[in-house]
């Protein structure tokens, strides 16, 4: 957007340079009385005037369309940026809930051998008094 501003201050300063450099030709050759000469640069002045005006508005114009479409991209990014994070968190609560199952089925199988190994020594101990 920069090159642009400057290629566009580069037209504007040419345009005026140039406009100049006519309107002293013009008064250095005119044939025409100091009225007729008058309303000639009057003229002049007034489609310089206009397409300065029309080289501005189009200028303005880009600059918008360019800032609209930059908040369009940074919008787009952000909600990009977001989706993102909430995937990853997702993902990451996935994972632990996973993990967490893992562990509670490992402690609950655990605590099975215990109780097993508990009751066969419990009968162990039974069978043992039971004989004596």
């Amino acid at each position: 957007m920069n090159n642009i501003m400057k290629d566009q201050s580069k037209l504007i300063a040419a345009l005026l340079v140039g406009a100049a450099a006519g309107a002293v030709l013009g008064l250095l050759f005119a044939p025409d009385s100091g009225e007729s000469t008058r309303g000639s640069l009057a003229g002049y002045a007034d489609d310089l005037t206009g397409k300065a005006k029309d080289k501005a508005r189009t200028a303005s114009d880009s600059l918008k369309d360019y800032g609209s479409n930059l908040v369009d991209r940074v919008k787009s990014k952000y909600s990009d940026a977001v989706n993102d994070l909430y995937n990853y968190r997702d993902g990451v609560s996935d994972e632990i809930r996973s993990k967490v199952n893992d562990v509670a089925d490992d402690a609950r199988n655990h605590v099975e051998k215990t109780k097993s190994k508990v009751k066969s020594a419990s009968d162990d101990v039974n069978d043992s008094i039971q004989q004596a």
